[in-house]
């Protein structure tokens, strides 16, 4: 069975309608046959300049098990279907727009895919309009944000090394750090609103084209020298830290429980992490993350530190500016970052929100780009994909609870993304399938599901809860096809778990992939 296939990605039913007659009487009588019949009639179609397709006899529902959540009052929207037929098995209210969550970033990896390449990188530059004598830098050294959504403090100790190899040992001058691509990008959920004071997470990080590490403070907690001693903080990038440690962790007897919890805090512009709880006596190490309240503040500070460690002394301290270096600075170092086959995987397997809205403000261009641009261009993206329909994107991670699209939409995309090959592996690639997913909650349902499918997820709980699951499956017989879940609340209240959702798709996907 050929991986992929060229038939044409959309379904007009309408424009069949001179060759009904003739599909009528040559109707098969033995529709297990149906088949090698479905593909001659898919060419007289397409001769015809029509795309055929064919409705299974479970287009109506097929959902049996999913739908039952109606009765207890949430939103369910479903749709199946075959790749290379076009064939519907199973649809439920397909065209109804709903918050889709986590499903957005299936957008982002389709358009950044359609705009970059799998190859493309990013690259972050050092850049100075000053002058270089005996070892100084006498000016402004300008770190040059690309908004890669993956720069780490690796590409950041690569880029010192390049002002090494040029002889520089001191810079009379500042640390400048330019976001002038965007950043700081102003929040448009609450989730990021209230970051920038306070976070509990690594999912709300705040976005700049100059953030590196996730934009993500970690702080490693170590046991103490004894039972009840302060455990050990340590940052796990800089050997001065550049945060406030609040240490109220307390080392416990060796095989006693271990349970750590951690905020960072704002105040007058310098971040506190508040770390408590207890680590055992013989625990290794534990690596906490939490979003930092400035990034390009961080990445500064971070450059910094690792230019001193270089044996590098910046004499002017850390800035950031929103302006661009001027045409005549001189690059000093440059450094690429992965390429985008590679911050997909990354992206799309866990869910990550900064990467999927990094991404998304690099579709926009220019300087000062908005998340609202960004998820514009989503949508001028999406309504290129035929048959796709209605999109609303105000962000690639789905964050963003105004997010609207819907199941016959993400079908489309998914449709699409298949029919080219050469960016299909990529896309495909960063989905999980249960069996060996990174996911836990992921690892359900039938032995048939948990191997023949290949999926993401999107999970909200606030203001409504909502659940949704999309991707592909392999048929029994090899064959291609698509679906999308979605399922919206109405309230807040009541809590949608994942396994009122999970297991009844899991049950109503394997009786489709066993009869294909």
């Amino acid at each position: 069975m050929p991986l992929f296939r060229t038939a044409p990605t959309s379904a007009r039913p309408s424009r069949l309608s001179p060759l009904l007659p003739l599909l009528k009487a040559a109707r098969p009588a033995a529709a297990g046959k149906s088949l090698r019949f479905t593909r001659s009639l898919r060419r007289l179609a397409m001769a015809a300049g029509a795309t055929l397709v064919v409705a299974g006899p479970a287009q109506a529902a097929g959902f049996d098990n999913l739908t039952r959540l109606t009765d207890k009052g949430f939103i369910v929207s479903a749709q199946a279907r075959m790749l290379d037929t076009g064939e519907t098995l199973a649809s439920v209210n397909p065209d109804q727009q709903l918050t889709p969550a986590s499903l957005s970033k299936l957008y982002i990896a389709g358009a950044a895919l359609d705009r970059f390449g799998p190859q493309y990188r990013f690259s972050t530059r050092l850049r100075s309009t000053g002058t270089i004598s005996g070892g100084v830098l006498t000016g402004d050294l300008v770190l040059e944000g690309s908004g890669d959504p993956a720069l780490t403090s690796e590409e950041l100790w690569r880029l010192t090394e390049e002002l090494r190899f040029r002889g520089i040992r001191r810079v009379e001058g500042r640390l400048l750090i330019s976001q002038w691509r965007f950043g700081p990008v102003p929040c448009i959920s609450t989730d990021r609103c209230n970051a920038s004071r306070r976070s509990s997470n690594a999912y709300d990080a705040l976005l700049s084209s100059a953030a590196s590490n996730y934009a993500s403070w970690c702080v490693k907690v170590m046991p103490g020298a004894g039972s009840q001693a302060p455990a050990r903080l340590a940052s796990c990038d800089t050997t001065q830290p550049t945060e406030i440690f609040d240490n109220q962790v307390t080392t416990v007897g060796a095989g006693g429980k271990s349970a750590i919890n951690a905020r960072r805090t704002t105040s007058n512009g310098r971040d506190t992490l508040v770390v408590t709880g207890t680590i055992a006596a013989d625990s290794q190490p534990r690596s906490i993350y939490r979003a930092v309240s400035n990034p390009a503040l961080y990445t500064g500070e971070l450059m910094r530190d690792i230019l001193a460690r270089a044996g590098i002394t910046v004499t002017g301290g850390v800035d950031i500016t929103s302006t661009a270096p001027p045409s005549s600075a001189a690059q000093l170092g440059s450094v690429e970052g992965k390429p985008m086959q590679e911050l997909l995987t990354r992206m799309l397997n866990y869910s990550n929100n900064f990467m999927a809205d990094q991404l998304t403000l690099a579709l926009v261009g220019g300087s000062q780009a908005t998340l609202r641009q960004g998820g514009a261009k989503l949508e001028t993206f999406a309504s290129a994909i035929p048959g796709h329909g209605p999109l609303t994107m105000y962000s690639g991670s789905g964050l963003t609870s105004q997010n609207r699209t819907s199941v016959s939409g993400l079908v489309a995309l998914l449709d699409s993304m298949y029919h080219r090959p050469a960016l299909f592996p990529t896309f495909v690639a960063g989905l999980q399938a249960p069996v060996n997913g990174p996911m836990r909650f992921i690892r359900r349902g039938s032995e048939t599901f948990r191997n023949h499918v290949m999926v993401k997820t999107g999970t909200l709980n606030n203001p409504v809860p909502v659940r949704a699951i999309s991707g592909y499956f392999r048929t029994q017989s090899g064959r291609w096809g698509a679906f999308a879940v979605m399922v919206n609340g109405r309230a807040a209240v009541p809590y949608l778990s994942w396994p009122q959702v999970l297991d009844p798709v899991a049950e109503d996907l394997t009786a489709m992939i066993e009869r294909n």
